[in-house]
């Protein structure tokens, strides 16, 4: 039987890491679509689309004559009920305070002024010095007086603890609702005034001037583009084999080089209509290449094996069922024989090995496939070369079995 040329190598220890790959779709990594509170006629923009903004600039004003008039009108009504209080604080409430007290003292003054001329009469009567109707008349205007008295006694009273405070509430209540209805008119008119909660870049202005803008419908979208959110959606046992931080290349159409990047999200929950994993990757946009909406490609690294024993992909075989993995091992005879292994971790370069096949076997790589087992090889002038340790991408050039 003639002999069957082929290439070979020895299985090499390295370091390989997993790759997951995954479609996704870049997104800003800030994003506000600002519509107003109030509809009204754009009075001007201030900006276009492409157009590079700061948190709170102005991007667009709109009509607000009749909101200015209400507000100057709410202005006055305040301005007015502060005067209105000062008054009630510093003149009205202690003009009356004052007076109470002065009417309690003249009452008090009176009162002892006809209890003296009771107190007088009564000795002249027991003298015989005036007759009895004068006692009577002296003592009916103590009673009046007395009642007079009392009642001026309450009147101060009252001011103090309920007609003061009263007053005094009533004037705080009378600004505090003007207050209130002045800085409702000042926010209705600040509604006028459309400005930027983010910075970033004006990707939308779907109006012109003079066109009405309405309530709740986006005038202007700013995006911050300054970095980009690659968003995938992975199986679970995926998405557990990442950690954040976790690096990863984006393949962006029309970019030459795949863009690096980093996750820096994994969300802690399934989406519960497709029971996967969201998964966040920032990429760095300073100079506005990418754009926002994109389709890419994504390959994360996932989970490293160091020390691992590594063989070309191309030389591990699958059964026709699909799961079942061999590769073809040289004999000291120079005979071919079909090895089961049990493979790890596979990138398009290297697999790793877990079991079939020891560093010191002959793997063959090219020329394996058709190949009956116990048939003879020889190894070819162009090895193929052995998984590197430290290459990632290339194996490293293996020992030759010579004939």
């Amino acid at each position: 039987m003639p002999e069957v040329t082929v290439q070979a190598v020895h299985p090499m220890k390295g370091s390989i890491s997993e790759e997951i790959m995954a479609d996704g779709t870049l997104a800003p990594l800030a994003q506000a679509a600002i519509s107003p509170k109030v509809t009204a006629p754009v009075r001007k923009f201030y900006v276009q689309r492409g157009s590079k903004v700061k948190a709170g600039q102005l991007l667009a004003t709109l009509e607000s004559s009749d909101l200015e008039a209400a507000a100057l009108d709410n202005k006055g009504a305040y301005a007015s009920a502060q005067a209105g209080y000062e008054t009630a604080t510093r003149a009205t409430a202690p003009e009356e305070y004052t007076k109470a007290q002065l009417d309690l003292a003249q009452a008090k003054a009176t009162l002892e002024l006809n209890q003296s001329i009771v107190t007088a009469r009564s000795q002249l009567l027991s003298q015989g010095a005036i007759p009895g109707r004068d006692l009577d008349t002296a003592k009916a205007t103590l009673v009046q007086s007395q009642a007079a008295y009392e009642i001026a006694k309450q009147h101060l009273e009252a001011v103090q603890q309920v007609s003061r405070k009263a007053a005094l509430e009533n004037a705080q209540g009378l600004l505090a609702s003007a207050k209130g209805k002045y800085l409702g008119a000042q926010a209705q008119l600040s509604y006028a005034e459309i400005r930027s909660p983010i910075n970033g870049v004006v990707t939308d202005r779907p109006l012109f001037a003079g066109e009405t803008a309405a309530a709740g419908t986006a005038v202007v979208t700013v995006m911050d583009t300054s970095a980009l959110l690659a968003k995938l959606h992975l199986a679970q046992m995926q998405a557990q084999q990442l950690t954040v931080g976790a690096s990863a290349k984006v393949t962006i159409p029309g970019v030459t080089d795949p863009v690096d990047a980093k996750v820096v999200l994994i969300s802690p929950a399934l989406d519960p209509g497709s029971t996967t994993v969201e998964v966040w990757l920032r990429i760095e946009n300073s100079k506005g290449l990418y754009k926002a909406g994109t389709a890419v490609r994504v390959a994360i690294t996932g989970r490293t094996e160091s020390g691992a024993l590594l063989i070309p992909t191309e030389a591990a075989q699958t059964a026709a069922d699909g799961t079942a993995k061999s590769v073809m091992v040289i004999a000291a005879d120079g005979t071919a024989h079909k090895r089961p292994v049990k493979l790890g971790i596979q990138t398009a370069a290297k697999v790793q090995v877990l079991g079939g096949v020891d560093a010191g076997d002959s793997v063959i790589t090219t020329g394996a496939y058709g190949l009956d087992d116990g048939t003879k090889v020889k190894i070819g002038a162009a090895d193929a070369e052995a998984p590197d340790a430290s290459d990632t991408s290339k194996p490293e050039a293996g020992k030759k079995d010579e004939k």
